[in-house]
This record gives C-alpha cells, structure tokens and sequence, in this order.
C-alpha cells in the first residue's frame, strides 16, 4: 500500500514504519539480503533516518497532533473528563454525615422475638421456578412434569419480572402436608433450574426474603416493598391455595 493509499484510509505509514523500526530496526535491512553485517549497521542507521521522517511529519501535523514519541497525542495522553457545571445536589459535605443504625428491615423483629413462631402459622407454600431464554426449555419440561403429578395451583407463564420476581418464572402452589415429597422431588429434578420456595404466613415479606428455601442457587428478590394484605377489618389475609391440576401419573419412589 502506498503512503497516499495509507492516508486515505486513515493509516498513517510514518508512524508504523517508526514502530516497526522500534521494535526490530535491522529487519528490513536482513530481509533485504544485506546480511548480518548490514542488519547490524542498520540498527544504527536507520532509527535515527525514521525519527527525522517522524519528526518532519510531527512539524507538519503540528504540535497539538502529535507526542514527543513520534504517536498521536490522542494514543498517548490519558482521556480527561471535563468537570460538568453546576453542582451536587447532595452538597458537599457528605463526608461528615454520621453513620446511623439503619431501621430494622425484618419484619417483626425490630426487638429479639421471646418465642420461636408456630410452624403452625405456614398455611401453604408456593414454589417459583426461574428460568431465561437459554434454559426455558428445561422450565417447560419441569412445569409439565410438576403437573402430572401433583395437585397443585398451577399459575400462568410469567415471561418477564412480575412482583418480586426479577426475572421470568412460574410457579405452583401447594399445601404443608406436601413438604416432605415436593422438597426432594424438586432436589433431584430440577433440571438445574433456580428454584424460590416460601412459606405464606401473615407477612409477604418476611416469607420472600426470610422464610426462604432455595433449590440450587439463590437470586435477588425484590420484595422489601411488599405489605401485608388487610380485610375490612385490618386482619392480615393469608393467600389461599386452590389447587387446579389433575395429576395422572404415579411419584417416582
């Protein structure tokens, strides 16, 4: 490619002839047939012709364009962000804040509770099951799985965040006296998938963020703003399952 060639297409041959004599300065004259001997007078002599080629460019680009090193300023001088006008919303004194003790983000244990809670107080579960765009097959398979066998309350397809969840999901709900199947079957069946199961109590929050059980790895759940449901008359509600699956094929055991 010719010098003119390099420039029209933005490549500029000074400064990768500089570059190459640089790092091998005798190679040309070697590859040329000049041999060892006049490799060797090269690596005097020609470093010193490329810096004043260089140089001579360097003059004619100007003094913004080009570095002491023969390279545009713009390859060797760090990027610096210009300081925006205005100022911080937050002040400046932030640094002086005092570090507070934060509100207790457990529901109902701003104090250490005096008794455990009564397993009891668990009137159902629900079991969600995430998945992605590389591993919603394994969700339908599992879905369909979880439906021939059990009689659960089966929800829809959720195929984005949706409540707490972050990503999408299903899930099937189902009752305390089926704990001790559910749990395993979904250990050893899984798929791989990420699996949230909760207790549902009088309190959303505390049963997504406390009372959890996971199934292979945990995941973010964004449910610090939930709030309990209320009747009429300010008693918390409790999700009820109805189940509405017909299961036809007998539990692996």
């Amino acid at each position: 490619m010719s010098k003119k060639a390099g420039r029209s297409t933005g490549v500029d041959i000074d400064v990768d002839e500089a570059w190459a004599d640089l790092l091998s300065p005798g190679r040309r004259a070697l590859l040329a047939g000049s041999g060892v001997a006049a490799g060797l007078a090269a690596l005097g002599a020609a470093a010193p012709a490329r810096a004043a080629q260089a140089t001579t460019a360097n003059a004619a680009a100007g003094p913004a364009a080009r570095s002491s090193s023969g390279l545009p300023a713009s390859q060797t001088t760090a990027l610096q962000t210009p300081p925006p006008d205005g100022r911080s919303p937050w002040g400046y004194d932030t640094i002086h804040e005092a570090t507070p003790a934060p509100d207790s983000v457990r529901p109902n244990e701003q104090t250490l509770p005096t008794q455990p809670r009564a397993y009891t107080d668990i009137k159902s579960y629900h079991a969600h099951v995430y998945f992605d765009e590389d591993s919603y097959k394994k969700a339908v398979q599992l879905r369909q799985w979880v439906a021939d066998r059990f009689d659960v309350e089966l929800g829809n397809w959720n195929q984005g965040p949706r409540g707490p969840h972050v990503t999408p999901s299903f899930y099937f709900g189902f009752v305390p006296e089926q704990l001790p199947v559910i749990v395993p079957w979904l250990q050893l069946n899984s798929l791989g998938l990420t699996i949230l199961l909760h207790p549902n109590t009088d309190d959303p929050r505390a049963d997504h963020l406390y009372y959890t059980l996971w199934v292979n790895r945990a995941q973010p759940v964004n449910a610090y703003g939930m709030r309990t449901p209320t009747d009429a008359d300010g008693k918390p509600l409790i999700e009820v399952i109805y189940p509405n699956t017909r299961p036809h094929v007998a539990i692996e055991t």
